[in-house]
């Protein structure tokens, strides 16, 4: 291999771009060429002197490239990541996984025969917010987690919806926004056992959710709450209070809590709450403030893939532990579907 990887990308949209601009500034990595079948992935590349292609078997086969970054419609993921494994090239795939957990089994399987090492792009957990996060919890700082309360409210503008998908099953906040958050919560706080889960439409009356309402049961018996909608004009969201990217406006609000016997912490404001003398309600609490070092966590992902292509380092998530997100999320449909409590693990083993 040369000194630095030569990585390509799948899908020209929104955030193939943005890993194509990472790979740019990037000391680690060159942009080894793009795939999309689309005219405008096609003038992009010609307007940045980059090679393109229509399809990524005619990428992987002509540039054998160290890498790719498979950023195109969820249901591409593994036939793209499949023919990557076939060409002994390492995949970095965006979230989710795959489409369905079915199909997350499938890679999974292609990979431990291969053994070409896949990472998959739930970059939130390079976040140092998300990373402290998980650390205070280990550390027992709150002691005995207890209680969880995950908020992702915001409103989507009427544009968002005019490609047909995002009006249809699949398009919605469960698997295009929550998955985000429950794989933060599974960092965070380890696995969920159970889950319970109403959805609504009644909004916009489009085929898929606009509202949810989850139940968790963590493994541990800390339980959560998390309420979900894409309309309502609301600050309790990652993207407006993390201030990750820029291009949401920041608000000053946490959108998770996370409660134990000694302590509590609300996040990304990193207030973390606890009595400095005997506990109790008539006691005053005290505020302390965590805080963690700033950095581009998708930089720092992008900086991971090297190092996992060079086989320096191992994914820090893996397809596998992708699809313990993507098994929680089913859960929730067929929680909400069915009126039922859902066992994530379940949906694994009816999946195999």
């Amino acid at each position: 291999m040369s000194a630095r990887m030569r990585v390509a990308v799948a899908g020209a949209g929104l955030i193939g771009r943005r890993h194509m601009e990472l790979i740019a500034a990037s000391p680690d990595c060159e942009l080894a060429g793009i795939a999309d079948p689309s005219p405008a992935a096609k003038e992009y590349a010609q307007a940045r002197a980059t090679r393109w292609y229509a399809d990524h078997r005619a990428l992987l086969e002509h540039e054998k490239p160290d890498g790719i970054v498979i950023a195109s419609p969820n249901t591409l993921h593994l036939p793209m990541a499949l023919d990557c494994a076939a060409a002994r090239v390492s995949a970095l795939i965006e979230k989710p996984v795959t489409d369905t957990v079915a199909t997350a089994q499938r890679l999974c399987a292609a990979i431990k025969r291969t053994g070409v090492p896949m990472l998959v792009g739930h970059h939130r957990r390079h976040n140092p917010i998300i990373k402290a996060a998980r650390e205070a919890v280990a550390a027992g700082r709150l002691g005995r987690l207890t209680a969880v309360v995950g908020l992702w409210l915001l409103k989507k503008p009427d544009e968002y919806f005019e490609m047909a998908w995002r009006r249809e099953q699949g398009g919605g906040p469960l698997l295009i926004n929550l998955v985000h958050d429950i794989d933060n919560l599974r960092f965070i706080c380890g696995e969920i056992a159970e889950v319970q889960a109403l959805t609504s439409n009644k909004v916009r009356g489009f085929a898929v959710e606009d509202t949810a309402a989850l139940l968790l049961r963590f493994a541990s018996g800390a339980l959560g709450t998390v309420t979900v909608s894409d309309a309502t004009p609301a600050p309790w969201s990652w993207e407006l209070t993390s201030g990750e990217n820029p291009a949401y406006p920041k608000q000053d609000q946490p959108c998770y809590i996370f409660s134990g016997t000694e302590g509590s912490l609300s996040v990304p404001n990193m207030e973390l709450w606890s009595y400095a003398q005997q506990p109790g309600w008539y006691t005053p609490l005290s505020r302390a403030t965590v805080a963690p070092a700033a950095f581009d966590p998708l930089a720092e992902q992008l900086r991971h893939f090297c190092a996992v292509i060079r086989g320096l380092e191992q994914p820090l998530i893996s397809a596998e532990d992708a699809m313990g997100t993507l098994a929680v999320v089913e859960a929730v449909s067929e929680a909400a579907r069915t009126g039922q409590t859902i066992s994530p693990g379940r949906i694994m083993e009816q999946a195999a």
